[in-house]
């Protein structure tokens, strides 16, 4: 049997339904993102890593919270916002964060 940190630990795939989901909500000049996954604390430091790097690669500015209410929450998650957005940045830093956490596509 595959022991937890393995499981987080394996090559990312196309579909990663199943260890992370985004919501993506847009408004006039608004657009956030929530990337939510079950707590695991490899996984927990590659979805803030890639946030990181997408902040330092793009030089954008969003406001990032954490989801730490309570220990264990579940589903832990890393609210992603831009605020009067007029510069249409979210999209892009979105489709980069996306992509540095291997997600394409979810249809699960």
């Amino acid at each position: 049997m595959q022991d937890k940190k393995e499981k987080y630990m394996t090559k990312r795939t196309k579909n990663r339904c199943g260890q992370i989901q985004a919501y993506f909500r847009r408004e006039e000049r608004y657009e956030g993102i929530q990337i939510a996954f079950k707590e695991h604390p490899e996984l927990k430091d590659e979805v803030l890593k890639a946030i990181e790097e997408t902040i330092e690669e793009t030089g954008s500015k969003p406001a990032v919270f954490e989801n730490n209410e309570k220990a264990g929450a579940d589903p832990y998650a890393y609210y992603i916002e831009f605020n009067d957005d007029y510069d249409k940045e979210g999209g892009p830093f979105f489709e980069t964060l996306l992509r540095k956490l291997g997600i394409e596509k979810c249809s699960e």
